[in-house]
């Protein structure tokens, strides 16, 4: 998996991701099979006082799905679009980079751990990822790159 961008919110998560294989509903259904048993299994297995309370949860979501056979994690389904051009790219990386900005997580994006916006800023963050390649900066047009400074 190549990752170029992220972010993990409390209820979703946002990713830039490119197979190095080409089979990216593959590589999705692998993550989330991967990330639903690691993520049961600290739940189950390390100190969690909301653990019945999850197990519960994931249970209940479970019963209405035939292909579960105890927890669902991830709800079914996604929405990947194909990344056509760097503007789009660009785009999108804006997008889910605001999300904790939108959700008054924090004031500006890159201070949101939880998130690529800092490997683009800071050039560090908690996970590695491959870089989009920069934009065309317009210099008489700045406000068209760095809407309201919230990087």
């Amino acid at each position: 998996m190549i990752l170029y961008g992220y972010v993990i919110m409390s209820n979703h998560i946002h990713m830039i991701v490119q197979s190095e294989d080409g089979k990216l509903s593959d590589l999705i259904r692998d993550f989330k099979k991967f990330t639903a048993k690691t993520i049961l299994d600290k739940i189950q297995n390390s100190p969690e006082s909301r653990r019945e309370w999850l197990l519960e949860r994931f249970k209940l979501a479970a019963e209405k799905h035939t292909r579960n056979k105890l927890y669902q994690f991830w709800q079914y389904g996604n929405h990947a679009e194909e990344i056509y051009s760097n503007k789009f790219m660009w785009s999108k990386l804006d997008y889910i980079h605001l999300n904790p900005v939108r959700a008054d997580l924090v004031s500006r994006a890159s201070e949101y751990v939880y998130s690529s916006a800092s490997n683009y800023t800071n050039d560090k963050g908690l996970l590695s990822i491959e870089k989009a390649d920069n934009p065309i900066v317009d210099v008489l047009n700045l406000k068209s790159v760095f809407r309201d400074n919230l990087y």
